[in-house]
């Protein structure tokens, strides 16, 4: 393969979003020439004071694709396991780990220095991309015919989804709060369903995503566009709270919120940072006599994405998720849309579209 172009959306430093022509080598060996066929668009990726800090760089970490070229040797990194070829349909996650070191042996992969620094060339947002070999060996995953390209591009994120809600310690028939409705919020409310939740509970101030989780199995939608989330789950739970709460929003607000509303015993879940200098001030009396856990979760490793890929071949229920589709040309919009966090769930661009 020679040296060719690949058409993409840069992220700059000013906030902007231009369609660039940049330059993408041959693949070297290990690696592969991914032809993007659809990649969907995380809500990270509109959050200002995150994608500040790496800008520029190409947006899209949600891609699936076609393979186009092999690198010499291209394959899963699994003993005997058969190589890569030209035009397989393959998952690609942005970040993949090493295996062997210290962090990827306690299954703790997105701690591995290898994880944090390997990812797309130039990024998912993009008509082709080079995935190194790191990526390759250890996070590129064959797709059946049965999933569709936009039901893929949720591999990454409800990847995410099922680490947080093992990190949750949910059991069959707890009593669960899921904080914001977004696309992670509502991939959330149809994980813990499948897993057995007893009273389910979705809170925000959206009325399209309120209804839209019940469509996804809440089995009470909550309004809290009051501010009277602490009394709407007593009166769901008879006082007793929820055992397992997951606070989407990165806000120090969700997280007050989640603390008032936690049983005796129960679990946090923090599954969005703050902003590095902010802090969120923790009444560590209160927590320690409750017996509260509170953990945060962070991304996801190989296994996470290829349960979450068993998942959506099984049938777990994401259509409803799915609001608005563009064509790379309309990206500018698409990322409009996700930042203004309404009616806009699942956005979905096509780069080869027109």
């Amino acid at each position: 393969m020679p040296t060719t172009t690949t058409r993409a959306a840069v992220y700059d430093r000013d906030g902007s979003i231009t369609l660039k022509d940049l330059v993408l080598d041959a693949p070297a060996k290990g690696e592969l020439v991914v032809r993007i066929t659809a990649c969907g668009i995380c809500p990270g990726e509109v959050l200002a004071w995150y994608v500040a800090r790496k800008a520029p760089f190409v947006l899209g970490h949600e891609p699936v694709g076609v393979i186009e070229h092999c690198g010499e040797g291209a394959a899963p990194g699994s003993n005997g396991a058969k190589p890569f070829a030209v035009g397989e349909r393959v998952f690609v996650h942005h970040h993949a780990p090493c295996m062997t070191c210290r962090a990827c042996l306690r299954g703790d992969h997105v701690q591995c220095a290898t994880w944090r620094s390997t990812h797309l060339v130039p990024g998912g947002m993009s008509t082709f991309a080079v995935v190194p070999e790191a990526n390759v060996r250890a996070d590129v995953l064959r797709l059946p015919d049965s999933l569709g390209d936009d039901v893929a591009t949720l591999i990454e994120p409800l990847a995410t989804v099922v680490k947080s809600v093992r990190r949750s310690r949910m059991r069959a028939g707890d009593r669960v709060l899921i904080i914001g409705l977004g696309v992670m919020g509502l991939l959330h409310v149809a994980l813990a369903r499948k897993r057995g939740a007893g009273s389910l509970l979705a809170a925000d101030r959206v009325p399209e995503r309120l209804a839209c989780a019940l469509r996804m199995g809440a089995d009470r939608a909550l309004d809290v566009s009051n501010g009277k989330i602490e009394e709407l789950v007593a009166a769901e739970t008879g006082g007793a709270g929820a055992d397992v709460v997951i606070v989407g929003p990165g806000s120090t607000s969700a997280m007050d919120d989640a603390l008032r509303c936690v049983a005796r015993g129960g679990t946090i879940v923090l599954f969005s940072p703050l902003p590095e200098h902010e802090r969120w001030p923790l009444p560590v009396h209160d927590v320690y006599f409750k017996d509260v856990t509170i953990t945060a979760s962070y991304s996801a490793g190989p296994d996470d994405t290829r349960e979450a890929l068993e998942l959506l071949n099984g049938g777990i229920d994401v259509a409803p998720l799915f609001t608005h589709r563009f064509p790379l040309d309309g990206v500018v919009d698409a990322y409009r849309l996700v930042a203004e966090a309404r009616a806009a769930l699942k956005v979905v661009v096509y780069p080869g579209a027109r």
